[in-house]
């Protein structure tokens, strides 16, 4: 299998003063500063604010590390698609068939100017993702309720909003962290090109049957 090369997949937007780059390096990221109140909530500190993980991200084959730039080099937003990790469930369905969205966030002070919207058509814009099931876990203890002010369900069907223009549907699925709390979301896009095999034992694999 060919692994993506960075520089070679790399698109760019601008969204206003803000430049949104794909298929970010590591060698990029560590250009860039994260804006230094990015990504604290009152309950909940976003692991992707250290710079380090997302070039650990990026280093990882096929990832797509996608930034929002202020014009002062600043990390204002950015997305993260990778493979799940060898232990997560996910991680069964053959080889290299599901691309998780890791994370989607964009900083308090620049958001309601669609920088999410344009950060994840960028990580799932690329034709690769057409042979590959993409997927969001969705964790109400990960988000920001009281920068957002909403609810636990307001802010899930925000996501809903946010992913299905993308092809992404809600699935049901017996995965135990997901199933803690009842707002908890999980949804998939299943590309063009995968096969009616695969798309079986994705089926099967959500609630831990090998198909």
């Amino acid at each position: 299998m060919d692994i993506l090369q960075p520089e070679e997949n790399q698109r760019t937007l601008r969204v206003g003063p803000i430049e949104i780059r794909s298929f970010c390096s590591a060698d990029e990221i560590r250009q860039y500063d994260f804006s230094p109140r990015f990504g604290f909530h009152a309950h909940y500190r976003s692991l992707y604010t250290r710079r380090l993980s997302l070039e650990n991200n990026a280093a990882q084959p096929d990832a797509n590390v996608t930034l929002a730039l202020a014009e002062n080099r600043l990390i204002v937003g950015f997305g993260v698609l990778t493979y799940p990790e060898s232990d997560e469930r996910w991680s069964q369905l053959n080889s290299q068939i599901m691309m998780e969205v890791k994370a989607i966030e964009v900083g308090s002070t620049w958001r309601s100017q669609g920088l999410a919207k344009n950060i994840l058509g960028l990580l799932v814009g690329h034709p690769m993702v057409e042979e590959k099931i993409a997927y969001m876990v969705g964790y109400s203890w990960t988000w920001d309720l009281d920068g957002t002010k909403k609810t636990a369900q307001q802010y899930r069907r925000m996501l809903i909003r946010l992913f299905e223009p993308f092809g992404f549907m809600e699935y049901q699925t017996n995965e135990p962290n997901i199933c803690l709390k009842a707002e908890n979301i999980f949804m998939g896009r299943v590309g063009g090109n995968v096969s009616p095999d695969v798309q079986n034992a994705f089926k099967w694999l959500r609630f831990g049957m090998a198909s």
